[in-house]
């Protein structure tokens, strides 16, 4: 016989809530009873925090993606222009200006910077194939990669690996960064002099100045800009890990362990968790795996791939092409062939990482189809 809330032996009376959620979660609290079992984002009056949080995040979704497709698409059309100038110039004999010893290999990245894009990669595709599934769950596909996954369960323990080796590269960058800020020797400056200065990740106002070089660039106004060591959109790729693991990973953190976070939260915490958590992964996803993927291996200039990441490694025709202010003040400074390649990565090397990134590229794109696809079939959720 089914109860009704109001009558003091039924289960979900609220004087017995706290005692029937300790069937599953023995450490339930009045506070975690809060949650809402029955939540719907979409009903304004009954459930305003989460039907605004809803909100929030798709603003955040349409007005990232918005700006950022915008951008791959005049970039696309602008560097398109540019190759066939380039080879037209090349069929009418004006080879250009030629670098002096352009093959020679400068080194980019380190070696630990190397394992920990690896590390990125393989904990994000490991949570994209586990939690997209999840999301579009009445799709035939998502069915059927839970069933290759061996079940919702197993892949809620690949999911949680995954995310464990997210806290692991996020916790290494968070010490690269400290040892980039106070100890590094061959930095000068302060404190702030290195936050803001070239070799920082962190946005300044040169930035804006690249920024409009681009658009200017893309609407035919002005020249292409060279870049100092980093870009503007690689430091919105590194910013955006810090946000995402605040959003993604807290939200997770509190679906992973609602007990603990029960015991000071009120549980329709959890239900604006669980939204933050799917649209910030629903973002993350279709971020890196199309204007990510763009900007570093399908833009026209380094289509199909651009493997520098892989191996750390870049030609100096590439360097002085790209970021030639880089270079610039390398030369200042007197240090520019303290960056020059030793030796170059290994055949057998090259060739395992490339096939691993072709493949990443490869099923990164696939998910992109088939969440297209979902969402034209009306299956996000």
């Amino acid at each position: 016989m089914v109860l009704p809330a109001k009558d003091a032996k039924s289960s979900v009376n609220p004087q017995n809530l706290v005692v029937t959620c300790a069937q599953c979660h023995k450490n339930a609290t009045a506070l975690f009873t809060k949650f809402y079992a029955h939540g719907e984002h979409t009903d304004r009056e009954k459930y305003p925090i989460l039907f605004y949080t809803f909100i929030a995040m798709t603003g955040l979704l349409v007005g990232t993606f918005a700006v950022f497709w915008l951008h791959s698409l005049l970039w696309m059309f602008r560097g398109f222009v540019e190759n066939r100038e380039k080879a037209q110039a090349l069929m009418e004999g004006h080879v250009g200006h030629v670098v002096a010893d352009g093959h020679a290999v400068y080194r980019r990245f380190q070696r630990r910077h190397i394992f920990l894009h690896l590390l990125v990669i393989i904990s994000f595709l490991g949570l994209s194939l586990t939690g997209l599934p999840l999301k579009f769950s009445d799709q035939v596909w998502a069915k059927m990669f839970m069933e290759l996954l061996g079940g919702s369960a197993k892949a809620g323990f690949i999911h949680r690996i995954c995310a464990g080796i997210t806290f692991v590269y996020f916790a290494s960058a968070i010490a690269l960064s400290i040892h980039f800020l106070f100890i590094r020797k061959d930095l000068k400056g302060n404190f702030l002099q290195r936050m803001f200065g070239p070799d920082s990740l962190m946005p300044n106002f040169r930035d804006i100045k690249d920024v409009t070089g681009m658009v200017r660039w893309f609407l035919f106004r002005g020249p292409k800009p060279t870049f100092e060591r980093w870009t503007y959109w690689e430091k919105f790729d590194f910013i955006a890990v810090f946000w995402g693991m605040f959003a993604i990973g807290g939200s997770g953190l509190m679906l992973w362990f609602p007990e603990i976070f029960g015991y000071f939260l009120s549980g329709w915490a959890f239900n604006v968790a669980t939204i933050v958590h799917s649209d910030e992964a629903l973002l993350a996803t279709g971020f890196i795996f199309t204007v990510h993927f763009f900007n570093t291996h399908g833009r026209p200039e380094k289509f199909p791939m651009d493997f520098v990441i892989f191996n750390g490694q870049l030609p100096k025709h590439e360097f002085l092409e790209e970021r030639g202010d880089q270079w610039k003040r390398y030369e200042e400074q007197g240090i520019t062939e303290n960056f020059r390649a030793k030796r170059t990565s290994g055949i057998a090397y090259d060739f395992i990482v490339k096939a691993f990134g072709f493949t990443a590229v490869i099923t990164g794109l696939t998910l992109v189809v088939l969440m297209l696809f979902a969402f034209l079939a009306g299956g996000s959720h």
